[in-house]
């Protein structure tokens, strides 16, 4: 599942794409795409003739900001598993397989929302006040990379808690953004281990982590994300990630730790593995 990197990288490109553009036609062609929906057709009339104002990010969900209308309307958008937004220069260039949702745009070009295991989907809101979260993203932590603005607001998502500090970061209720990729190698830059009681953290770690966090994340977003082996996530226009090519140490067992030389190790988390350093990890 593309996590805050990727879907940052696909929101800017997204951007540039529909930023000001008018959705001329929409097309469902398949209702779990849109299922939480009153139907298919409720979608498209909603959104046909709607105008783009601009797009937003609340940590792996992307949001298209409608023009018309009191400024508090939008869609949200999930990419899910396998989701991948693509831009088609026409209407003439060939579909994808499991294309289910296209935007028509009034510039001639089509966004497609492509999904072949179906996870993903694409729902209206509402915003409390224009430019804010949509409604049914308030449940939400902060976002790991526009609201963790000092340790404090970290810290107290952290505090009390026993729960395994890799599962408290990639718990979306807690902080927004983070999955099992980027849960390893900020814990790696920061020195901590993953396995360690979240609220057991001293405030210097917790500065750390908020300090790498931001870092990790920032270069992921100019390297274009991660792409695994699947290859599922690519940009709106189709290339791949690079910063797999940085990872320290997600999917790297076996191999040497970058800094010390020491075996990567891979640990069951949940129903999740997470891999680090025993020596550079404390």
């Amino acid at each position: 599942m593309p996590e805050l990197p990727e879907a940052e990288v696909v929101r800017r490109g997204l951007d540039a794409v529909v930023r000001g553009r008018t959705l001329v036609a929409v097309e469902v062609g398949r209702d779990r795409a849109v299922r939480r929906e009153p139907s298919m057709a409720a979608f498209v009339d909603a959104l046909a003739g709607r105008t783009v104002a601009g797009t937003g990010r609340i940590g792996k969900f992307l949001v298209v900001r409608l023009a018309d209308g009191d400024g508090r309307d939008v869609v949200v958008v999930h990419l899910g598993m396998s989701g991948q937004l693509r831009v088609a220069e026409s209407a003439a260039e060939p579909r994808r397989p499991h294309t289910h949702v296209v935007w028509a745009l009034d510039d001639g070009r089509e966004v497609r929302f492509v999904d072949p295991r179906t996870f993903g989907q694409m729902w209206r809101d509402r915003t409390r006040e224009p430019g804010g979260r949509p409604v049914t993203l308030g449940h939400l932590g902060p976002d790991a990379l526009d609201d963790l603005t000092d340790a404090s607001v970290l810290a107290s998502r952290l505090a009390n808690r026993r729960v395994r500090l890799k599962l408290r970061l990639m718990d979306q209720t807690a902080v927004a953004g983070l999955g099992n990729i980027y849960t390893d190698e900020i814990c790696f830059r920061a020195g901590v281990s993953g396995g360690r009681p979240a609220g057991a953290l001293a405030d210097a770690e917790v500065e750390r982590l908020v300090e790498v966090t931001r870092v990790v994340l920032t270069d992921a977003i100019v390297a274009g994300g991660s792409s695994l082996a699947d290859a599922q996530y690519v940009d709106l226009f189709g290339r791949t990630g690079e910063y797999q090519r940085q990872h320290a140490v997600h999917a790297r067992a076996g191999l040497a730790c970058p800094v010390c030389g020491t075996e990567i190790v891979r640990e069951r988390f949940g129903g999740r593995f997470g891999y680090s350093c025993s020596v550079c990890q404390t």
